[in-house]
């Protein structure tokens, strides 16, 4: 297992995460650690009282935009405007209905 040191951009190779996707252990959630693990496609978990597990699990999803292929048929519908795409306009709102989500079987969100 890694433990995190002070340099908020040192992490392990995803490779290294064990059979449960956890990379390492410790370090903070500073913003700049937190945008070093996003984009590695790596994530904390983080429980109070606990130290924070650092998770990159195999398979793993990266959505990169500029790379993203919208096939023709879903641009048609984004046309329609049945949906409105945004992003980064209701940072905090999500954040709290994810954490008042109630998860059957699970203590945390």
């Amino acid at each position: 297992m890694h433990f995190l040191g002070a340099d908020p951009q040192a992490f392990p190779p995803a490779e290294n995460a064990n059979e449960d996707g956890i990379l390492a252990v410790g370090g903070d959630l500073s913003p700049m650690r937190l945008i070093a693990a996003y984009q590695r496609g790596i994530f904390p978990w983080y429980s109070e009282g606990l130290p924070i597990l650092w998770h990159c699990p195999d398979p793993r999803f990266v959505l990169v935009p500029e790379r993203l292929h919208v096939p023709k048929s879903l641009k048609k519908r984004q046309k329609a405007a049945p949906y409105r795409l945004t992003l980064d306009t209701a940072f905090e709102q999500v954040i709290d209905g994810c954490a008042g989500t109630k998860r059957p079987g699970q203590r945390g969100t």
